[in-house]
């Protein structure tokens, strides 16, 4: 058992001095990884326009840009976090972020969808190797009685990410050219890399043992091979198609092989009996499955805002203000919550309110008053606050600190994974629902095209000409209901989640007022 002093003396006092500015530079870089992957759904309708305004891009080549990234995000984050650990992560994070940057202006001058979608994969790898070790410097810069604040910080940057991409791509778009939306990212870079060679410590794992190399290839492949598969699935709206089977069953396979080879290696790349222990688990899984509630449904939002109910790109950014501002107010509070009532209750109650807001979308109509919407979307982001906090807390302390890049990588994978399942399920029960919808009210030739998203019915509808206006009504129908039978999938899934955690993380702990209520009167 280490005493106070002795912990204290982990971290040297000019690093712990200046672990604020460290914590703004690592929420600088945060902030860019998270914010291209919201940006770019603003833009979409930009790019599928004929060139010279967009590149012409098809359905399918729109799906890739903004998988593509995911893709090799998901599938390298693991290997990217025990290359930090045993590296050095302030190297790892410099590493990333330039090959971000340099993939952000290669990006902005892509001549066609082909060079889009190859540079967001270079984006995706510098990523994945900036996201999971923002969290592992954190811990390894604050002491453990202030990580959870720090945390709370952290996880409050990914919220407010998420909300004002969509906010700061309708801006650039409104003045100047599509490839605006990743230029951005090369001026902030330039800005982080300077921050972060001044201010930022290097630290590692002391003791990485040595290289598991089967282990990292058989995590790339699985991850890949399954992402893949999911993002498949969602593309053809059906998860039944033999190929897709055929893919996530082979990613599936590859990565039971990978848990079965780490747990008979001498050197494993990480120590599965971290997984034995339940409330390391269910942490893991609430953070998959919010996710995969969260971006399930700002993929239906932006076309509910949008395709029905007539915003601009730069309008629905700002509608979904009032989730980052929720995120950014309870996220670094969501510690106190946790410290009077205990993990379980307030997971399990941040889970319940995500599953009702999910609910409350199914009860959304064309002309529903706007502040409702609003309102929805602020205990979203509540919800979400309360349970990023507390169970990113939870994963970081369960493990030993040396292995911050690990536990980081692990949580950003499940996060990643439930994300693209998110987006790929819900967007094919979303896509399924409003073809079911929508097929008896086209022509039989057009049926396959049109009817395979709102988009798609609204533009063969603008080629009609005036014919076209009577099919606007039953789209706008046909998604509404279709939004409906989604929403409620959603938050299915959300009440999984509040099961999950209400079983296994743990209450409140008692502090040493509540054994000898003596001490709490002794204060006064």
């Amino acid at each position: 058992m280490t005493s106070p002093a002795e912990s204290a003396s982990r971290i040297p006092e000019a690093v712990h001095r200046r672990r604020w500015a460290i914590l703004g530079v690592l929420m600088l870089s945060l902030l860019i990884v998270v914010l291209d992957n919201s940006i770019l759904n603003v833009a979409i309708k930009t790019i599928s326009t004929p060139a010279p305004t967009g590149l012409g891009a098809t359905q399918s080549e729109l799906e890739w840009a903004i998988n593509s990234y995911t893709l090799v995000f998901a599938g390298l984050l693991f290997s990217a976090g025990l290359l930090g650990d045993r590296l050095g992560r302030k190297k790892v994070l410099l590493g990333g972020l330039l090959v971000f940057g340099i993939g952000s202006a290669l990006a902005a001058s892509s001549g066609s969808p082909v060079q889009l979608i190859a540079f967001r994969a270079v984006m995706g790898l510098g990523a994945a190797f900036v996201m999971p070790a923002t969290l592992a410097v954190l811990m390894n810069v604050f002491e453990r009685d202030e990580q959870p604040k720090a945390i709370g910080i952290w996880a409050g940057g990914v919220g407010l990410a998420i909300a004002i991409g969509p906010i700061t791509g309708g801006v650039l778009l409104d003045h100047f050219w599509w490839g605006s939306v990743f230029l951005i990212n090369v001026p902030i870079v330039v800005v982080a890399l300077g921050l972060m060679v001044w201010l930022v410590p290097d630290s590692r794992d002391p003791n990485p043992g040595r290289i598991d190399p089967v282990g990292v290839v058989l995590s790339v492949v699985g991850l890949v091979l399954l992402v893949y598969g999911i993002i498949k699935g969602g593309q053809l709206a059906d998860f039944t198609d033999a190929k897709v089977l055929a893919t996530i069953a082979a990613g599936l396979v590859v990565l039971v092989g990978f848990v079965v080879y780490e747990k008979r290696s001498d050197h494993p790349s990480i120590d599965i009996d971290y997984f034995r222990n339940k409330v390391f688990s269910a942490a893991i899984s609430a953070i998959a499955l919010v996710f995969f509630a969260l971006m399930g449904v700002t993929f239906f939002a932006v076309f509910y805002t949008q395709s029905v109910r007539g915003y601009s790109p730069l309008q629905t950014g700002l509608l979904m203000l009032p989730l980052a501002v929720a995120q950014l107010v309870f996220a670094p509070r969501a510690r106190l919550v946790v410290d009077r009532f205990g993990n379980r209750a307030t997971t399990t109650g941040g889970m319940l309110v995500i599953a009702a807001m999910l609910a409350a979308f199914a009860t959304l109509e064309a002309d529903t008053p706007l502040w409702i919407l609003e309102v929805i979307f602020f205990l979203m982001g509540a919800g979400m606050a309360h349970i990023m906090t507390p169970t990113s807390v939870v994963i970081m302390q369960a493990l030993p600190r040396e292995k911050a890049g690990s536990a980081s990588a692990l949580s950003n994978t499940f996060r990643q994974v439930g994300g693209a399942l998110g987006i790929a399920v819900l967007g094919s029960v979303l896509s399924a629902a409003y073809r079911s919808g929508i097929e008896d009210k086209l022509p039989e030739a057009a049926r396959h095209e049109a009817g395979e998203s709102i988009e798609a019915t609204l533009a063969f509808a603008a080629k009609l000409g005036p014919k076209g206006e009577a099919l606007v009504g039953p789209a706008d129908d046909a998604f509404l209901h279709a939004m409906h039978v989604t929403a409620l999938c959603g938050a299915g899934v959300a009440l999984v989640g509040a099961l999950v955690v209400y079983l296994f993380l743990p209450g409140r702990t008692p502090t040493p007022e509540d054994k000898n209520p003596e001490l709490a009167t002794a204060d006064h």
